[in-house]
């Protein structure tokens, strides 16, 4: 009887093998992360850069998307002036020309009137995909002068928090890379599950089924700290109907920026985000069910250069990892340090 147990045994996983039913986190990212030159760093005079989405055009050029807003509203301004901009590269690495700016808040009664924020580039089914976040005041007109005001509050100011409480995640939808845009009329997705208030930061992408996979954030329900949740989203089109699953991709530790890639060579999806004081990898076999990666701390706040030294950011966030040939090729993320804020893209050898 023993025997014929271990022979079971044995058979079950042989047949699981043979299938190829078993998958197993193979990616290897962290080793292989390069040390940043001057061309690597995308820095602005007047602006502050922030959360890069990069892209590789049939023009043989990189795009990226990003948010920027001018510095003399403050780094808090984002809230209240960001847009989204476009640059170009003949490296995925850069150095980055300003082309353009794409998306901005629309100043009306829309739901994305104030600001445009936080993009993720993407190309499905023969068209390109631009998502972001945006707010509103309650559906009302804003003046400028508010609006300045505002920008420079206290996160805990009850004014702004309108705003904050207001933020959701929309795309806007193009044939070609530079425009023209067209938004859709509301957002793509709503608080539901385990994310409450908001739903920002949107990553996606085609999973094997064919299925669209949204990552979202938003503040964990029930929680009297101020902690946000990850939540995955499911729909048969890149503009929903995104239904929010009951299970979270995270909700052990607080952390913000998703990026999210479904590895056709390894059949594994990944999702790459920030944690505070390092970048990290969470992965998943289905999509659904998610755990940290074999590589679960990719970098820490300590950027190699070049030339030996160091940058150490005061922030480190926007995690952003452009797939080429199916291999990752770069991370990007975004930097402030002091009064500035760039945009860094370290090469993946």
């Amino acid at each position: 009887m023993l025997i014929k147990k271990v022979f079971n045994v044995v058979f079950y996983f042989f047949s699981i093998i043979i299938l190829g039913q078993v998958q197993v986190d193979t990616l290897s990212i962290k080793n292989k992360l390069q040390p940043v030159s001057s061309e690597n760093i995308f820095e602005t005079d007047d602006y502050f850069n922030w959360g890069p989405s990069i892209i590789k055009g049939d023009d043989d050029f990189y795009h990226l998307f990003y948010s920027r807003w001018p510095k003399k509203y403050q780094f808090s301004g984002w809230l209240t002036h960001s847009e989204i901009a476009h640059a170009v590269s003949k490296k995925a690495s850069g150095p980055w020309q300003f082309k353009e700016v794409v998306l901005m808040g629309t100043r009306d009664k829309n739901w994305d009137a104030i600001t445009a924020h936080n993009p993720k580039i993407k190309y499905f089914e023969g068209r390109y995909y631009l998502y972001y976040i945006a707010t509103n005041y309650n559906l009302e007109k804003i003046n400028e002068k508010k609006l300045i005001k505002l920008g420079k509050q206290k996160a805990l100011n009850k004014e702004r928090n309108i705003l904050r409480s207001n933020m959701r995640t929309g795309v806007a939808i193009s044939n070609s890379l530079n425009g023209p845009w067209v938004r859709q009329s509301k957002p793509i997705i709503e608080p539901s599950g385990p994310i409450t208030t908001i739903t920002v930061n949107p990553a996606i992408d085609q999973g094997k089924d064919g299925l669209y996979y949204l990552i979202v954030k938003g503040d964990k329900p029930n929680e009297k700290r101020f902690i946000r949740n990850q939540a995955i989203a499911i729909a048969d089109s890149p503009i929903g109907n995104f239904k929010i699953q009951d299970k979270p991709v995270i909700d052990y530790l607080d952390t913000e920026d998703m990026s999210l890639w479904y590895d056709k060579k390894r059949d594994y999806y990944y999702g790459v985000f920030h944690a505070h004081t390092y970048l990290g990898l969470v992965s998943s076999s289905d999509g659904l069910n998610w755990q940290k990666a074999k590589e679960d701390v990719l970098m820490t706040k300590k950027i190699p250069l070049s030339d030996g030294t160091f940058i150490k950011p005061d922030r480190m966030e926007r995690p952003y990892i452009l797939i080429e040939n199916e291999n990752p090729k770069v991370l990007a993320f975004s930097v402030k340090k002091g009064d500035e804020s760039f945009i860094v893209c370290r090469s993946i050898k």
